[in-house]
């Protein structure tokens, strides 16, 4: 007899179908596992026997085999456990095969037969509502799964329980779609003294969406402005968090099975290699440029990453994707960040105090800017610098506006773009292009012309001119004016800068 029971293989936020199918057949007693499997799908021969054996069932004295179909498809993770053992007990008679047949089942097993989590299960409940069929999952990740519409889940604690409630001896209670608490924002910037100038680049960056450089000595107050920007973004959209929902849980961090509507923060150390950034490894994973899709990715120290590090990030920022290459398969996540960086302006950090600065200046700023390639700056919408802040500032009053008021202008502005949505199609001004550009972003007569003008003095590249378009079109979004002006054009201007010369 040959059992069947469907399941599925990850391949960056794609599920693809796969049959689990038993044969137990007279011959040698034999367990294997054939289908492409990698080391943790061949060892489920061993954790879903002992989960049997816990359940007080031994396995027949028989040749048994378990095909993965497609066999050419790469089979990668635990999640394959509780369909291979399903479909073990159905080939046995223990449960009905014909029931099984309108599931999806994934889970890892725990030697007692229970069952825990494992990583996609987000991922394998959209496929199957997509198939019109249920969904068999850990009982951890139920809530989890039920953002999937459409889909009847069963969770499962172990494998006991699901077989009562596949019989009708038992009811497992349907779960309920989980909800994270409300993520912490993090500092006020009513903490910030002074730097007014970099707070208003905060605030263009987060109601455009548009890529920031701080630059200043040590101590100036950049990591601190940096955390303040996840308290004035606003919260994701259902659809949004349903994608950044996708890529915690291929990679496994989505806690509890819950969903939040914050925006992804993600700060990775200068250490990071270029497949912790970008995604990659021996089992192929999102890196933290997808981990923060949708949100903010935070390079401190900007000089202090590998160079290569870096200039992977060049496409991700273009595309909005990163494609992981392999030999057997593309795999390609999401990875619309808008990118915060902070960087000294020289080793020793005080380029511009006589007193404090090394004896190798200037050439040790131009060393140490040049650890950063002009194509990458150019891909930064906004060059601040941050200045160091005095003691008479330290000792000035909370500023009269913080976190709660900006984050209200930039929702304002964010809800002036998202009208223009249906039309362009871009969730921000930068992601406008095109056509939508030319509509929506084109300055009037004295705006083009000092566009143009600096554009020639400050040899802008073509994109350099089109993030100029964007900026100014965030600006003109904060003001409340319908049309782009010179004003506007000239405060976007202000935070372009030429990027320095190797």
């Amino acid at each position: 007899m040959v059992a069947l029971v469907s399941t599925v293989a990850y391949l960056g936020l794609e599920a693809r179908s796969v049959e689990v199918q038993c044969q137990v057949a007279p011959g040698m007693p034999r367990f294997g596992i054939v289908g492409l499997p990698d080391k943790a799908v061949g060892e489920s021969r061993d954790r879903v026997q002992a989960a049997l054996a816990a359940m007080g069932l031994a396995l027949p004295p028989k040749r048994i085999t378990i095909n993965l179909s497609p066999a050419d498809l790469p089979k990668e993770g635990s999640h394959y456990d509780l369909p291979i053992a399903l479909a073990l007990l159905a080939a046995m008679n223990v449960c009905d095969a014909e029931q099984l047949a309108d599931f999806v089942a994934v889970g890892e097993l725990a030697l007692d037969g229970r069952i825990i989590p494992s990583p996609g299960v987000l991922l394998a409940a959209l496929h199957a509502s997509g198939d019109e069929k249920g969904l068999i999952c850990p009982a951890a990740q139920g809530s989890e799964a039920r953002w999937a519409s459409g889909v009847s889940v069963v969770a499962a604690p172990n494998l006991v329980s699901l077989l009562n409630h596949l019989k009708g001896v038992q009811v497992l209670p349907p779960p309920e779609p989980g909800i994270a608490e409300p993520a912490d924002h993090g500092p006020d910037l009513k903490q910030v003294k002074g730097q007014e100038t970099a707070k208003r680049a905060l605030e263009i960056a987060a109601a455009g969406g548009h890529n920031l450089l701080m630059i200043g000595p040590p101590g100036a107050g950049k990591s601190l402005l940096a955390s303040c920007l996840p308290g004035i973004l606003p919260e994701l959209a259902p659809s949004e968090a349903l994608e950044v929902s996708m890529v915690a849980s291929v990679a496994g961090t989505l806690e509890g099975g819950r969903i939040s509507r914050a925006r992804p923060f993600r700060a990775p150390h200068h250490s990071a290699s270029i497949a912790a950034l970008t995604g990659g490894g021996l089992k192929v994973r999102p890196g933290e440029v997808s981990m923060a899709h949708l949100g903010v990715l935070f390079l401190d120290e900007l000089p202090e990453f590998q160079r290569p590090v870096l200039d992977s990030l060049r496409q991700p920022l273009e595309t909005g994707e990163v494609t992981v290459a392999r030999a057997n398969a593309h795999v390609t996540f999401p990875a619309r960040v808008q990118l915060i960086a902070a960087m000294n302006p020289c080793r020793c950090g005080h380029l511009d105090d006589p007193a404090l600065a090394c004896s190798r200046t200037p050439r040790c700023a131009a060393d140490y800017q040049s650890k950063v390639s002009g194509p990458l700056l150019d891909r930064i919408d906004l060059h601040v610098e941050v200045d160091p802040v005095s003691a008479s500032d330290l000792a000035l009053p909370p500023a009269a506006e913080g976190t709660a008021e900006i984050g209200a202008r930039v929702a304002k502005a964010r809800a002036v773009q998202s009208g223009r949505t249906e039309q362009t199609g871009a969730r921000t001004n930068a992601e406008l292009d095109g056509d939508a550009l030319d509509t929506y972003a084109t300055p009037d007569e004295p705006g083009r012309k000092l566009l143009l003008q600096a554009a020639d003095a400050m040899r802008l590249s073509a994109r350099g001119y089109t993030r100029m378009l964007r900026v100014s079109r965030t600006i003109a979004d904060l003001a409340g004016a319908v049309n782009v002006g010179r004003i506007h054009v000239a405060e976007a201007l202000s935070y372009r800068r030429q990027p320095p010369r190797a």
